[in-house]
């Protein structure tokens, strides 16, 4: 190709002494288009994929995917490699893995330490790229009862949450402060809008909800009994699969540059941020801001939350949930 260009350049030169042809610009122009499409063909043939689906979920207060998403961060990012992105909404951890195991969804883009640990505990190819958040204080236990203060006055109380979340391990963190399991509680499985319905209704002596339903709780003016905080880590990963990162590092690493990106927007843009987020979540802002708070959003994958992975696993082996002792440093992308 460049011997062509260069052969018609010299060709427009003999030609401008005579006619005052400038037709060399223009050649050069052609060729750096050339090289640009023949990199972004590279790139394509590369990673050798034309779509990539993301989970997507918002509550309890996934702030960095519904920025992405308002602001098309990740169709962006992935335009020149000839890649759509789409949104899989699923906001069950279990269900979440089992999409990630049948390859209909290629990143969970928000799941639960303790839906990767019980996946993985069952022989899943799922590996933490990086984290998402951590938020011990937005996981929270509600009451009407005012009585209820210690893990004593829980005994024998019906108690609603959903199994095998940062929820469920906040209950049994607390029970065991006073020597107890959940063996000594009557505890029923329901999701989050479900258990706070159930404590509206006076079905559930307490509620185990999170995030914008904990907030509203609150407004409400019932008993907090007890939240996350120094009890557990309540952290929120970025899952992919091993044998997916292995094959499309080049997707990966444009991911985590469009990760980088929405955490700058973030940053730069607070009150943008917590705009977009309150009409997502029909909050008023104030109610955004005091949540956000709770949060840490940062990526890196840090010895405090290689334990808190850790402490999860344990809890979960204590409470009969997985089987086997894990060792979680086998769950990182090595």
């Amino acid at each position: 190709m460049k011997r062509w260009i260069a052969l018609g350049l010299a060709i427009c030169l003999g030609v401008t002494a005579l006619t005052g042809c400038t037709g060399s610009s223009s050649a050069v122009t052609a060729e750096t288009q050339t090289e640009e499409q023949e990199k972004g063909t590279e790139q394509r043939a590369q990673s050798g994929m034309d779509k990539l689906v993301l989970t997507y979920v918002v509550s309890p207060l996934n702030v960095p995917s519904i920025i992405e998403r308002k602001q098309g961060i990740f169709a962006k990012n992935f335009e020149d490699m000839g890649i759509s992105v789409e949104y899989a909404e699923i906001n069950s951890g279990a269900d979440q893995t089992q999409a990630l195991a049948s390859g209909d969804v290629q990143i969970l883009y928000a799941v639960g330490a303790t839906s990767v640990i019980l996946s993985a505990a069952n022989g899943a190819d799922i590996k933490v790229l990086n984290m998402y958040s951590r938020s011990p204080k937005a996981f929270c236990m509600y009451s009407k009862d005012e009585s209820l203060t210690s893990p004593e006055s829980l005994r024998g109380k019906t108690i609603a949450g959903p199994a095998g979340t940062n929820l469920h391990e906040l209950l049994a963190a607390y029970l065991a402060k006073g020597g107890m399991t959940i063996d000594d509680v009557n505890y029923v499985n329901m999701g989050i809008a479900e258990a706070k319905a159930a404590l509206d209704g006076g079905s559930t002596d307490v509620a185990l909800i999170a995030g914008a339903t904990a907030y509203q709780a609150k407004q409400q003016g019932y008993h907090l009994v007890a939240d996350g905080e120094g009890l557990i880590k309540a952290i929120i990963a970025v899952a992919v699969r091993q044998d997916f990162y292995d094959a499309n590092k080049d997707v990966i690493e444009r991911f985590m540059k469009a990760q980088e990106e929405i955490a700058s927007f973030m940053q730069e843009n607070q009150d943008e941020t917590l705009n977009i987020v309150a009409q997502e979540l029909d909050l008023d802002e104030e109610a955004v801001k005091e949540m956000y708070g709770y949060y840490d959003f940062s990526m890196d994958i840090s010895d405090e939350d290689r334990d808190g992975f850790q402490k999860t696993a344990d809890f979960m082996l204590e409470s009969g949930m997985i089987d086997h002792a894990l060792d979680v440093n086998t769950l990182f992308i090595q």
